[in-house]
């Protein structure tokens, strides 16, 4: 997933971010609500994570904007507001979860997949394409029930195929889902070398290249 998280607390900010990066995910990490919004419209997130008590304009505001413009963008609220009424207020202005402080990075990972799965209709946490499972708690691939290893960056190029089985995604579109904005850059070819080892320790065809396009999953191979 590539996620966003406005919190203004650079420890816990940091200590998130960092932790989510570990489970293989892409994180952006903002202490401001201006800069997040304005990275909202120029990024794929999958989900967001929203402080409430933000300095200035407070991160209910923010969550208002983000609504009113129809964004359906998944958030999840993590705050020390812990109010019932609170809660419910952050429910109805269009929050998906509502967590309260301090929780496990392995917590909030699994309440983002639970949203994920939600938004994608996906109700179950394994995904199969024919032959091909994957686990997405576990982050576990089976090939004709023999287990695939995969590097951190394989697996997250499979599980964005897999997320959007029907499309072909260009070369663009896939590097901003695998990629944050930290500042590493990836080399012009790691797109195409990740691809050449999906098909190598999958299938030839579990990867299909659309000539001047960009790339999709490939036809199911059957068990």
């Amino acid at each position: 997933m590539r996620l966003l998280i406005l919190e203004d607390d650079p420890q816990l900010g940091d200590a998130l971010a960092t932790g989510l990066r570990q489970l293989g995910h892409a994180v952006d990490w903002f202490t401001g609500g201006t800069e997040a919004d304005a990275a909202i419209d120029s990024a794929p997130y999958d989900a967001a994570v929203l402080d409430l008590g933000l300095p200035g304009t407070d991160g209910m505001v923010w969550l208002r904007r983000w609504r009113e413009r129809s964004s359906a963008l998944p958030v999840l609220i993590l705050t020390a507001r812990d109010g019932v009424q609170q809660r419910i207020a952050g429910l109805d202005a269009g929050a998906d979860d509502y967590l309260i402080k301090p929780i496990s990075t392995e917590e909030l990972a699994a309440r983002l997949r639970a949203m994920l799965r939600r938004a994608t209709g996906r109700a179950q946490a394994e995904w199969t394409h024919g032959a091909l499972r994957y686990d997405t708690v576990t982050k576990q691939v089976h090939w004709q029930d023999r287990p695939v290893d995969l590097t951190a960056r394989e697996l997250a190029l499979l599980e964005v195929l897999l997320k959007h089985p029907q499309r072909v995604l260009s070369k663009a579109q896939l590097q901003e889902q695998l990629y944050d904005w930290s500042g590493r850059e990836p080399e012009s070819n790691a797109l195409e070398v990740h691809v050449h080892r999906l098909r190598r320790k999958i299938h030839p065809d579990i990867v299909r290249t659309v000539r001047g396009v960009g790339y999709a999953l490939g036809a199911e191979v059957p068990a």
